[in-house]
């Protein structure tokens, strides 16, 4: 197949040699694409570890920097998460206009060197300004990410990559307080960021090497580049959604517009956006609530080393969720796509975030009145296990679903998702505590269920019976949108040659 396309027969566009275009990353060898969904995971992965190792040692910070508020020590946790739902805004966008590679390693180069400072901090003020800079850099995989796999992965082969995927940020913050009260035990609290820090490079290091560019009109255009210079002809270019500017700072202001015109403008990616926040929202709070029930003298009485333990509950709720949710998904996806005469829907997902909504609800009621009447401490495990694989099965199959319906605008649309997800992931933490102490385990994770119910059980009705009506209308869904910038302000347009 021809790269040339003419359009009105004045210039050449470039396109893929079809149908196996070896540079088209959806062509890739499965090796490649592993490579490229492996490094990104393990970019997702280390940001949540370093956000939730301070758990355990939140009490000795606060006494070697001075810090003896609740509230402002719960601040040092949660500040990175405050951080997490601005960065996507930024470097979501930012990857479809300048590629996903060199935003992704230049916002984990920033994520590292703050990192780095949170150990040598000497202050409150200090640490948690290092530490929102840290999230600032550190939320880049949680968007990105996304975009990765959108450009790698045909949808009915998507699903064990966004598991992979999905379970890295989930699995960070349940592996993350373990390692951070043995440090904590057995060393000075520093070497909680300087050992997290050294993984971090080493991450870094991976990805300079084996991480290669997914983006298509990215490599379209260094092919457009190649051919302009090979054959002299200055007429080839890339088709496709452009942004149309004058100025390379334009150029930047009508990216990051993108993640909030949609989070405005799409109900789709409103809905998601809403419950997915609940869900990670509970992520952290189970999280932080950990502590208090496992080590407190009123309930289980155990050390900070064994009362670390428990988190692994929640890492082999994610590890056995995230699996199970993969094969469910991907084989849930081809059998309703057989029947749809072979053509594909992202509403095919909906149905797999059934289980999300009775297994969500299930582990609060289980987690809450085991603990509030003191029964054996597997109990509370046995529930915050339910907890998690309903946490992951519902996040993965919703990042599936934005990945499908926004396949140009994937980055795009998981940062809007992200805001809401990271104010909830900064402010629930917060509020626990209260939550507790006037309603106690019982009630307050009962109420936590019923609003669990309330959100989850509709969501995937209403997605599968109005999400396809929803994407017809939406120009972003249909991978068409381009944003324009003019004096009037930032409109949208539309490029009909890609429907």
């Amino acid at each position: 197949m021809s790269t040339e396309k003419n359009i009105n027969n004045a210039c050449r566009v470039v396109t893929w040699d079809e149908p196996t275009d070896a540079r088209n990353p959806k062509h890739w060898s499965m090796a490649r694409k592993w490579a490229a969904t492996t490094i990104v995971s393990a970019f997702a992965f280390i940001s949540p570890v370093a956000s939730s190792m301070v758990a355990p040692a939140l009490e000795d910070i606060g006494r070697d920097l001075n810090v003896h508020d609740s509230a402002l020590k719960a601040l040092i946790l949660s500040i990175f998460l405050l951080a997490y739902a601005l960065g996507p805004l930024v470097v979501g966008p930012l990857s479809e206009l300048y590629g996903r590679v060199p935003v992704l390693q230049l916002s984990n180069l920033f994520f590292l060197v703050f990192n780095i400072g949170c150990g040598f901090a000497h202050t409150g003020p200090q640490i948690m300004i290092c530490r929102f800079f840290a999230g600032l850099g550190g939320s880049a995989p949680l968007s990105i990410g996304g975009g990765v796999l959108s450009d790698c992965w045909h949808a009915e082969q998507r699903g064990r990559a966004i598991a992979i995927y999905s379970l890295a940020p989930l699995l960070g913050p349940a592996i993350g307080p373990i390692a951070g009260a043995f440090i904590t035990a057995n060393t000075t609290w520093r070497w909680i960021f300087w050992g997290s820090s050294l993984l971090c490079l080493s991450i870094q290091l991976l990805g300079l090497f084996f991480l290669q560019e997914t983006y298509a009109p990215k490599l379209l255009e260094q092919k457009a580049r190649q051919l302009r210079k090979q054959t002299g002809d200055d007429t080839w270019s890339v088709d496709g959604p452009k942004v149309t500017a004058l100025h390379w700072a334009r150029n930047i202001q009508v990216s990051l517009a993108r993640p909030f015109i949609m989070l405005a403008t799409q109900p789709i990616i409103m809905v998601i956006a809403i419950y997915m926040a609940y869900c990670y929202g509970l992520t952290y709070l189970v999280l932080s609530s950990f502590p208090n029930l496992f080590i407190d003298l009123n309930y289980y009485n155990m050390s900070t080393e064994m009362g670390g333990l428990n988190y692994f509950a929640l890492g082999l709720g994610y590890v056995i969720g995230a699996e199970m949710t993969a094969r469910i998904n991907d084989f849930t996806y081809n059998r309703l796509k057989k029947r749809n005469n072979n053509v594909g829907s992202p509403e095919f997902r909906a149905p797999v975030m059934i289980p999300c909504s009775i297994l969500l609800p299930i582990g609060f009621l289980w987690y809450g009145w085991t603990a509030e009447t003191h029964q054996h401490w597997i109990l509370p495990d046995i529930g915050a296990f339910l907890i998690a694989v309903g946490t992951v099965s519902g996040i993965q199959t919703m990042q599936s679903y934005i990945v499908d319906a926004y396949p140009r605008y994937a980055a795009s649309g998981m940062a809007a998702v992200m805001v809401l997800r990271s104010l909830a992931g900064f402010g629930f933490p917060l509020f626990a505590p209260a939550m507790y102490n006037m309603l106690g385990y019982g009630w307050g994770n009962s109420l936590l269920a019923f609003v669990a119910l309330a959100i989850g059980l509709p969501a995937p009705f209403l997605l599968w019976r109005y999400g396809d009506a929803l994407r017809a209308r939406s120009k972003f869904a249909a991978g068409d949108a381009t944003v324009v910038y003019s004096k009037h302000g930032i409109d949208l347009g539309v490029n009909r040659g890609h429907r």
